[in-house]
């Protein structure tokens, strides 16, 4: 019933400014729409809507991921944009923090200002 269905994304935050300036900014998302309630952001296959809470308590897992062409480049870039790598003890994590999984897939992981997990791959 939703396969022909356009995707809708979500993820929380508890500073509108804050996620915009992120989301937008930062990832260079282009915002779409901004109200009290969230900030709606397009994406090439999706509507991403940041809503916003008044406490968070954000997932230990990826709750966002995109498939990217060079995820060597996409991590270069977030550094200098002052995102930090995450690091997960267990896994080979080269020096830019890219974990090689066993089908090949290059997978770096990093947190929004809000701690929630998101992730950047080349398969």
């Amino acid at each position: 019933m939703l396969a022909a269905a356009e995707l809708v994304a979500f993820v929380s935050a508890t500073d509108a400014g804050r996620a915009k300036r992120f989301y937008g900014e930062l990832l260079a998302l282009p915002l779409i729409e901004e109200s009290h309630f969230a900030c709606v952001f397009r994406t090439p296959n999706a509507e991403l809507r940041v809503t916003f809470v008044e406490t968070l308590d954000p997932a230990g897992y990826t709750v966002l991921g995109w498939r990217v062409t060079d995820v060597r480049g996409a991590v270069r870039e977030l550094t200098r944009g002052g995102v930090e790598p995450l690091r997960y003890e267990g896994l080979e994590q080269d020096e830019l923090g890219i974990w090689r999984s066993p089908s090949g897939a290059q997978v770096a992981w990093f947190t929004d200002p809000d701690g929630n997990v998101l992730s950047i791959t080349q398969v």
